[in-house]
């Protein structure tokens, strides 16, 4: 049979599976084997016999890194737009303006002849030092996830695949092919699988791809709890997993634990591997046929889109520059911001020329063409003079002659911009950073600069978070520009002149410094081993569970307009769990332009019974409000919002009680608390077992009349050690709080059990009422949303 690269019958998940599954039917067990391992760098094999060709994909996420051979992974490539990277991106809080990004990578794709793009990429900022962390979104989890299903939906709806990326606890470059991350099972489901979880619910990207490191000890290629019992039987995903390259080292292992596809290619021993395996009944050939027809499912799917011709390159530059423009954030602003036109400007700093729009590694993208920053200003500063010095040296060598001649031109002018940008050696994939400092050159220049014009402006291009706190304070106004693409010159403009109102904000914490940082102490670990001693608390979440001042809290980005918050509430104070409840609130524009801000929704669990972060962003909205408009802005809570990862039930878990919803336009920035009550439904499971301490028995609502029956029933026995009878269970002796509130049940049932009186068994089975039974204390292994309560 051959596959057309068109079809005449409309696309269709059905068409797609029986096609794919006639193809399998045709398919020996060799070339089942060899479609599971790459042709090549870049492709995977085609069955010329049966008409079936290979899959194309190419490096991502904020372009296509097309190379022009196949064999290839040289950074050479084809031109393609250079669009903001995701640290870009994510600070824009724009869901919709990440799909329009996408729908245009996928255009470029199409004419670039690519069937999948890499990306994008959803790991966690962990540390700040993460080399890639230009690559990943934010440190949050749910606007990573909320981001990068827009992204998915773009360039899916032009036919062309994303390939999530990487699954999973990807958060450092160093010994990234052999390190351990150490990371415990609630940190695990709360804060890095969320993102990915979320984007293939909602946006079904067609592949994932597999990280290198190993996740307690087990390589992610061959973690099958990861990659099959969680990502495909839990979160339903239907497309192929993809090996990062190289990241595959026991290939039966690989794709029995659900790796379909090993890249790159070719790899004649890796094929014969799987053969053997299947001969030596040591693989199942269902498994190879169950990968088989997954990839297969992907390359009809991807056939149906016709590739080749051409794409608005100039169309696509003016979208990259919105984009870079809506994600820079004003981070400080004393007034010096919109810079007016006319007058005397110092432009100083090389990176005026010569921005730096990107990151070092697999995602370098060869841009259409590449905006100077100075060039633009000169287009927007009307009739300004604008004088050029150039502060450093490209090797950042120190040049006191340099910093002179900048000095100069900024007292002879009404305004300095100092552009500076730290090297690509210190962002790159590959590579962690050693420091959050700027170079010290660009330090002393900003400084020299700063004290001979008070009306200095500092742009910074950098992919991740940097210290400020040495230079910060003499500086009249700083804009984070990050590595915002080939457009991000013209950008710049927009914003420094006013043509463009900042809204970015940002999606990780600026710290005051390094060791303040959540994995300070664990980052990047001791030899292959790294340990996630900080648990949920990354980001805003540990720096206020630790009371640590920060230079620039998660969310925080300044405006040319000021907005007021009126009138929050929702949709009711008291809810099922199962239901969720909807926030709103009234958002003024109070200045004198118009301008956008972005609506926080964060979430508090008053009296949990474990340890949860002071709160967590469960929801946003992106509002733009021309001068003294008032807008409503609603955003949905589901039942997700309120809920932890439960360790007993290995399940998402809600508790009944208080809660309190936050409404704010920075995570320290808070507007409005709207107390709340979640009311357990009577269906919820319970979380006790017989192996449950009696202090969580008496704090349960449907545990607690059973227990209480236990104690007073064991009054005698427990007044013997005391020398006090309990008669009253709600005024238990101090002793008993002490001694006995922290045994399991069923050691305390052991403890007092009378002679000759029932089994512990037995006891326990009497404490059961209609709506629980006690359970082994091992937990479950049911993936499902649980409900439950204390108190």
């Amino acid at each position: 049979m051959t596959l057309p690269r068109s079809r005449d019958t409309a696309p269709s998940a059905a068409n797609d599976d029986t096609i794919a599954k006639r193809y399998l039917a045709e398919m020996t067990l060799d070339e089942k084997a060899t479609l599971l391992t790459g042709d090549s760098v870049w492709t995977t094999a085609a069955v010329p016999r049966l008409g079936l060709p290979s899959l194309r994909m190419a490096d991502g996420p904020h372009g296509v890194r097309r190379t022009p051979s196949t064999g290839s992974m040289a950074f050479s490539a084809h031109a393609a737009t250079c669009f903001p990277t995701a640290s870009s991106t994510a600070a824009t809080w724009d869901p919709d303006l990440l799909r329009e990004m996408g729908e245009a990578i996928g255009r470029e794709a199409i004419a670039l002849e690519v069937d999948v793009v890499l990306g994008p990429g959803v790991n966690m900022k962990r540390s700040p030092l993460c080399g890639r962390n230009f690559e990943y979104f934010s440190e949050d989890p749910y606007l990573a996830g909320r981001l990068a299903v827009g992204w998915i939906d773009g360039i899916q709806s032009l036919g062309v695949g994303a390939s999530l990326k990487h699954l999973a606890v990807s958060n450092q470059e160093t010994r990234r092919m052999s390190v351990s991350a150490e990371v415990d099972e609630r940190a695990l489901r709360e804060i890095y699988l969320p993102a990915f979880e979320q984007a293939v619910t909602a946006a079904r990207p067609w592949t994932v791809m597999c990280s290198y490191n190993r996740i307690n000890g087990v390589y992610a290629s061959e973690h099958r709890q990861l990659l099959t019992d969680i990502l495909r039987s839990e979160w339903g995903f239907d497309g192929f997993v993809v090996s990062v390259g190289a990241a595959v080292h026991d290939r039966p292992s690989a794709l029995a634990a659900g790796t379909d596809l090993e890249m790159p290619g070719p790899r004649p021993r890796r094929v014969r591997s799987v053969i053997e395996a299947v001969h030596a009944g040591v693989l199942d050939e269902k498994v190879v046929d169950e990968a088989a027809l997954r990839v297969l499912r992907i390359i009809v799917k991807a056939s149906a889109t016709p590739k080749g011709g051409s794409f608005d390159a100039a169309a696509h530059h003016a979208l990259a520059r919105r984009i870079a423009a809506e994600g820079m954030v004003l981070l400080k602003n004393d007034g010096v911001l919109p810079l007016a036109t006319g007058g005397r400007i110092a432009v100083i700093g090389r990176a005026a020329k010569e921005p730096r729009i990107q990151g070092g590694g697999s995602s370098q993208i060869t841009p259409t063409q590449v905006d100077s920053p100075i060039d633009e200003l000169v287009r927007s500063a009307g009739g300004a003079t604008i004088f050029y010095s150039p502060g450093y040296d490209d090797e950042q060598h120190e040049r006191p002659d340099l910093v002179a001649d900048a000095v100069a031109a900024a007292a002879d002018s009404d305004v300095a911009v100092v552009f500076v940008a730290l090297p690509v050696a210190k962002e790159s994939e590959a590579g962690d950073r050693t420091d959050l400092d700027l170079v010290p050159q660009h330090v002393a220049l900003i400084r020299a600069v700063c004290a001979a014009q008070p009306r200095t402006v500092v742009v910074l291009f950098n992919g991740s978070a940097v210290v400020v706190a040495p230079w910060i304070d003499g500086a009249a106004a700083v804009l984070e520009a990050w590595l915002s693409g080939q457009a991000a010159g013209g950008a710049i403009a927009d914003v420094l002149f006013g043509a463009t109102e900042p809204s970015g904000r940002l999606a990780e914490t600026f710290p005051l410094r390094l060791e303040d940082t959540p994995a300070y102490l664990n980052f990047p670990g001791d030899g292959d081993r790294v340990r996630y001693g900080e648990g949920v608390y990354i980001g805003y979440r540990w720096y206020e569970a630790r009371d640590l001042p920060v230079a620039f809290p998660f969310g925080h980005g300044l405006s040319y307009t000021t907005f007021r918050y009126d009138h929050a509430r929702v949709s009711t104070t008291s809810f099922a769990d199962v239901d969720g409840v909807t926030v709103f609130v009234d958002v003024t524009n109070t200045g004198g332009r118009a301008g956008s801000d972005v609506v926080q929704v964060y979430v508090r669990d008053v009296e949990a019974s474990v340890q949860r972060p002071n709160k967590e962003l469960r929801g946003f909205a992106k509002v733009r409000l021309e001068a003294g408009e008032t807008r409503t802005v609603e955003v949905r809570l589901d039942p997700r919002a309120f809920a932890f990862w439960d360790v007993r039930r290995r399940a998402w878990v809600t508790e009944g009680g208080a809660f309190e919803i936050l409404i704010g336009s920075s995570s320290a920035a808070i507007h409005a608390v709207i107390p709340v009550t979640l009311v357990e439904s009577a269906t919820n499971s319970s979380t006790l077992t017989d192996m449950s301490p009696l202090q969580d028995w008496l704090a349960d609502a449907a545990g607690r009349p059973g227990a209480l029956e236990l104690v007073q029933s064991l009054a005698p026995i427990l007044g013997g050690v005391f020398g006090k009878a309990v008669t009253d269970p709600d005024d238990l002796d101090p002793h008993f709080h002490s001694y006995f509130s922290a045994m399991p049940i069923r050691d305390l049932l052991e403890f007092a059990a009378p002679a000759g009186g029932p089994e512990p068994e037995a006891r326990l089975l009497e404490l059961a009422d209609s709506r629980r039974t006690a359970v082994s204390g091992h937990a479950s292994d049911s993936p499902a949303f649980v409900g439950t309560r204390n108190g």
